[in-house]
């Protein structure tokens, strides 16, 4: 994700959370109105990032009270300021949004009448060559948002390369993965592959750049990223968890940044709308339980070409919105569920294919 940043709007919030605004949030006034802030309402800003999403909700009315979450110390430290300029109304929680539901009601903001999830990578954590998530910039090969537990650095030098190439090729789309994950077997069978821009001139060396795409290294970069973090695992455990703490007219927004991310979100609030399952001559049709949110969007909802201009990180967002009604919550759903995980075809033994131009 590339848009978790500041932003400058009224009631004294302005400059607030990481000093003056180094990033713009993307679909900003569209995320507004999708969410349809509400006077004295209880409101839960699932990606804090550097606070643009936040300060904007809050700056609505006077009376706003908001619960934000952050995986990343990092954001969590730097939103002191802002906590402070909203004197009482924010309540800042360093946590994972697929637990959404628990920190809103161990706080007091449960039932709430509203959740935004910005989805994705913060433009600070890129930018920071430290952090390791990104090509441009040289650093230990990282990604972790928690600062915590396995890295980058351990699925590269240490994961089977059959299991190497899954992640690449479900969480990256890369066409090339195997051969990317048989360079990286036999680079680090020399020494560890332990830099950001020894991956990214490894991968240069396999996968072709196309005239004026992107690097080559992005889809490693992105996969890596997303089985580092589980962060599909997690939008899917944050999506059932709003439904679980939403009180009937509360809103779920949401805004993505890749294909992988926006069809759980599509799936998830297409399914939590209909009332009939299609069937087949295989598997019959049937009636579903009521729904659990009625869409407040229709189709994604896109940055202008305004914003474009202005913000071209903005280029890949779509917004999706539902609104909850007073159906009771439904159990995880399965085939949602199974778009978050790679599919069981890691084999012991299998020897990978080239990876040319394969489906599967």
């Amino acid at each position: 994700m590339m848009g978790r940043g500041g932003g400058s709007t009224g009631n004294g919030l302005a400059g607030a959370a990481g000093g003056p605004a180094r990033h713009v949030p993307v679909l900003l006034e569209e995320m507004l109105a999708a969410l349809s802030v509400k006077p004295a309402g209880l409101y839960l800003d699932g990606t804090f990032g550097a606070g643009g999403y936040t300060r904007a909700i809050l700056s609505v009315h006077s009376d706003t009270r908001l619960i934000a979450l952050d995986r990343d110390p990092d954001a969590i430290a730097g939103g002191d300021d802002l906590v402070r300029a909203a004197a009482g109304r924010l309540t800042l929680v360093a946590g994972r949004f697929g637990e959404l539901d628990h920190y809103a009601e161990e706080h007091g903001f449960a039932p709430l009448d509203g959740v935004v999830l910005d989805i994705g990578i913060s433009s600070m954590q890129v930018d920071e060559g430290g952090r390791g998530f990104s090509f441009r910039h040289a650093g230990p090969l990282d990604m972790r948002m928690e600062q915590a537990g396995p890295s980058a650095a351990d699925i590269v030098n240490d994961a089977p390369e059959a299991e190497i190439a899954d992640i690449l090729y479900h969480f990256g789309e890369e066409r090339r993965s195997r051969a990317v994950a048989r360079a990286i077997v036999e680079a680090r069978r020399r020494s560890p592959i332990e830099t950001t821009d020894a991956l990214a001139d490894l991968v240069a060396g396999i996968v072709r750049a196309e005239p004026n795409g992107p690097h080559p290294a992005t889809r490693t970069f992105q996969a890596l990223r997303i089985a580092v973090n589980d962060e599909l695992g997690e939008l899917v455990r944050a999506l059932h968890a709003a439904e679980r703490v939403l009180k009937p007219g509360g809103r779920l927004v949401v805004v993505t940044f890749h294909s992988l991310e926006d069809r759980i979100v599509k799936q998830f609030m297409a399914r939590r709308a209909a009332r009939t399952i299609g069937g087949s001559r295989h598997m019959p049709g049937g009636t579903l339980p009521a729904p659990t949110f009625a869409p407040v969007t229709r189709g994604p909802v896109l940055p202008s070409p305004a914003e474009l201009a202005a913000n071209p990180r903005a280029r890949s967002a779509k917004l999706r919105a539902a609104e909850r009604t007073d159906a009771p919550q439904r159990p995880l759903d399965d085939d949602v569920a199974a778009l978050a995980r790679l599919p069981q075809s890691v084999r012991p033994g299998a020897r990978p294919s080239s990876g040319r131009g394969r489906t599967r």
